[in-house]
């Protein structure tokens, strides 16, 4: 997912309700009632929890709507292995109701990484110009090379039998997985992984004899969107820091806005983190962070603050280990990512040390009196009587003899007495 789609929606978050929990067809072209539908998907997002949701619903409306075909628009670099998964699941129960699978790899689009599985389950594939199938070769996020080796060999056999059902190259297939191969429109068909070109999505419907058919098409609502991104466990991660800093910022300088939107945060991501059952250590990162934000508010010094975010940050990459992806999340959006968390948590540490001078004195009882300007009404040597706000308190002075109507400072207190000073302003003569 690029960093800026998960900046578009990281607050959009909020204003999701249970409403928007149904993904709907968004339109229904009828040409010849008695014709069955053909589903066609939009399949260019990234193959994560809210795509799977997607074809999920579409393959339900198709199996129970008797639909002619389901066609996919594919244009996807990829994404979660346990989303690809499931997908080809619900694809499989399209084809064991006796419904066709298409896919159509739009001019220019991909079929790359998770996404070439996903094709690869068709019953027949259409390649656009200058689109490409593949690479395929999986990655498990921090895993052993033990961890790699089974995950691969399990693609790989998934690969090659998908390839096989289907009787294509099985040996090209394979390339995809094991030398991270992938192929252009031209090559797909010449080695026989696709089954034809076709210049425009007309043109495919014509080839697979669907032109005229009621369509009825499907694509990511809210909903799905929202699945998609707290499905990402850096957004996650994100998500959970960003409602920590904001609620101890609150502390510091209280607003109620801050600590609503902290606690959203917060619980989004860790609403999104059990959803994806990100790792354990990433949780744990990101609690000693919290510990080191409760510490900067005792302190007061920036340090602890800075030591959250950049344990944050760690915490935030630590989340999505031991995850199967094609391909590896880890890219460009995510360093520049962390970058940019980085140089803002210093920023937020300096803002934060600054705002420790205007810490709250208690409401009440006697921590409320200290730096408390009040005057003496019964001279203090050392001991007498101060009045502050309207009321007499027992007092004694920590700089000797403080007559009658001079002005002292409260600098602590000893039981229910007491500690005063000078104050640098002295009223005399009265």
């Amino acid at each position: 997912m690029s960093g800026s789609r998960a900046l578009i929606w990281i607050w959009a978050l909020i204003g999701l309700t249970v409403v928007l929990s149904a993904s709907n067809p968004t339109s229904l072209h009828a040409s010849g009632g008695a014709n069955r539908p053909v589903v066609i998907i939009d399949m260019g997002y990234t193959v994560d929890l809210g795509s799977s949701t997607l074809v999920r619903n579409a393959v339900e409306y198709a199996i129970s709507h008797r639909a002619g075909a389901i066609l996919m628009e594919m244009n996807s670099p990829g994404g979660y292995l346990d989303d690809m998964t499931s997908i080809i699941s619900y694809l499989n129960q399209a084809n064991q109701s006796g419904i066709p699978i298409y896919t159509y790899v739009l001019p220019g689009g991909l079929a790359a990484s998770a996404a070439s599985y996903i094709a690869m389950d068709s019953n027949v594939i259409l390649m656009g110009p200058g689109s490409e199938l593949g690479p395929s070769t999986p990655i498990v996020l921090g895993g052993s090379q033990l961890e790699q080796n089974h995950t691969e060999a399990a693609m790989l056999s998934l690969m090659e039998s998908e390839a096989a059902r289907w009787n294509r190259n099985s040996t090209a297939a394979s390339y995809m997985v094991l030398y991270d191969a992938s192929y252009t429109a031209q090559q797909a068909v010449q080695y026989h992984l696709a089954d034809g070109t076709a210049e425009n999505l007309s043109a495919a419907e014509s080839y697979l004899g669907i032109s005229g058919a009621p369509q009825v098409q499907f694509s990511e609502g809210y909903y799905e969107q929202f699945l998609s991104v707290i499905s990402d466990p850096l957004v996650d991660g994100i998500l959970m820091m960003l409602g920590l800093i904001l609620i101890a910022l609150d502390v510091l300088h209280p607003t109620i806005i801050m600590s609503a939107a902290g606690a959203v945060s917060l619980v989004m991501g860790l609403v999104g983190a059990e959803l994806v059952g990100a790792s354990a250590i990433g949780l744990v990162l990101i609690a000693v962070s919290a510990a080191l934000l409760i510490l900067e508010l005792k302190t007061g010094h920036g340090l602890a603050f800075l030591a959250a975010v950049l344990v944050g940050v760690v915490g935030i990459y630590m989340l999505g280990q031991g995850m199967q992806v094609s391909p590896s999340p880890y890219g460009l959006d995510f360093y520049v990512a962390a970058a940019a968390i980085s140089v803002g948590g210093a920023a937020l540490a300096i803002y934060a040390r600054s705002l420790s001078r205007y810490r709250r004195r208690p409401l009440t009882g006697r921590e409320s009196l200290v730096g408390v300007v009040g005057i003496v009404t019964r001279e203090l040597n050392p001991c007498g009587e101060v009045r502050i706000e309207g009321f007499i308190w027992r007092a004694c002075s920590e700089e000797g003899r403080i007559r009658r109507g001079d002005e002292v400072l409260v600098t602590g207190y000893d039981g229910l007495q007491l500690k005063v000073r000078r104050a640098e302003q002295r009223n005399s003569g009265r």
